[in-house]
């Protein structure tokens, strides 16, 4: 049973001292708020964390959906405790809703990203450039699974427009109910393989977990016809086992997805405008008009857009924002860069003018 779901030698010798304390190993499944549904030996078990663990663990160290627990027996009552969570190969990590900024995790332990958007009213390449960045912060590889594809006529120049984003990453369209697609989307959910679903709400996830699985896992809602988003037809996190021998964990469709500490996922997303950034004369060039910046060519060109730029820049501030909001030397030190360097822009583009003059 538990190596039809991802278990390995590696995770049979990490879980070693916990089998020495008389604990079993299991996965999570679903998660309910305090309440999780586990996959073990025995088959599908209920299970609640040690009072102990959840008083000691911090928030991103409690357990989510696809988690590897080590758990003790059940008890009286047919709820089993978990006692430790194994070491996570990949995690989605992302800003959690409220006024306080804190991570929370998603989901863990997969190895592919399937990155959902519909090819509808609702179709937009800087958001997926944004959840390109969360997918390649993860580890994993990404897929852009592009939903819909019955719904539009040209569909190789949707493909084409977001490979122009998407660098490194497959870019797939599908039309689930007809099946179109789908065998392309098999080949990266092979036995054991984990990949975790995330997109916008009315992009098509449940009706894709439902056309790989075979059956009616998921609930499917309306989306309304204005703009194309849909209502949360997906309420908690679920890890499905397909028939082909792959897992994939459904997560409920995002409003927005607030990006945690974007870093390489940035990096990687762009690389085309970081390539070119390391041509530039001064290594904090903010390539908005300082001298000897090479992106600025670039965008004059027309090699890089002025929207995929602002993108860049948009998630170059998000990252640089989480260090300074918890040390406030750092904000002053961010201000004073700031204005010199918009002093610099200034004084290079009055420079310019003289010259045309």
């Amino acid at each position: 049973m538990l190596k039809s779901y991802g278990w390995t030698d590696a995770l049979q010798a990490d879980f070693a001292p916990f089998a020495a304390q008389g604990l079993q190993p299991a996965r999570v499944v679903i998660q309910h708020r305090a309440r999780f549904v586990l996959i073990s030996e025995e088959g599908e078990i209920s299970a609640e964390t040690a009072g102990r663990f959840l008083h000691n663990a911090s928030t991103t160290d409690l357990p989510v959906v696809g988690d590897w627990v080590a758990v003790a027996p059940q008890s009286g009552d047919g709820v089993s405790t978990i006692h430790a969570v194994l070491p996570r190969h990949s995690q989605f990590v992302r800003k959690a809703a409220g006024v306080v900024e804190k991570p929370q995790v998603v989901a863990a332990n997969f190895n592919v990203v399937l990155l959902t958007t519909g090819l509808d009213t609702d179709f937009n390449l800087r958001r997926i450039e944004r959840y390109l960045t969360a997918a390649w912060r993860t580890g994993a590889q990404p897929v852009v699974v592009l939903t819909k594809a019955d719904l539009v006529e040209d569909v190789p120049a949707f493909v084409r427009e977001v490979e122009s984003v998407a660098l490194g990453a497959p870019v797939l369209p599908i039309a689930a109910p007809q099946g179109l697609g789908l065998d392309a989307l098999e080949a990266y959910l092979g036995p054991g393989t984990t990949a975790v679903m995330l997109g916008m709400s009315g992009v098509g996830k449940s009706t894709l977990v439902n056309a790989l699985a075979g059956e009616a896992r998921q609930a499917v809602g309306e989306v309304r016809a204005a703009d194309g988003r849909g209502r949360h037809t997906t309420t908690h996190r679920e890890l499905v086992l397909l028939p082909q021998g792959g897992l994939i964990l459904d997560t409920p469709g995002m409003r927005e997805l607030g990006l945690w500490d974007p870093g390489e996922g940035a990096a990687q997303t762009f690389e085309d405008i970081e390539a070119l950034a390391l041509q530039c004369r001064f290594n904090d060039c903010s390539h908005n008009g300082e001298p000897g910046c090479a992106v600025g060519p670039a965008l004059a060109s027309g090699v890089i857009s002025r929207e995929r730029l602002e993108s860049y820049r948009k998630l170059e501030r998000e990252g640089a924002s989480l260090p300074r909001k918890a040390d406030p030397a750092a904000e002053v030190v961010h201000r004073k860069l700031f204005a010199a360097r918009a002093k610099a822009a200034r004084r290079q583009q009055r420079i310019e003018e003289d010259g045309e003059d």
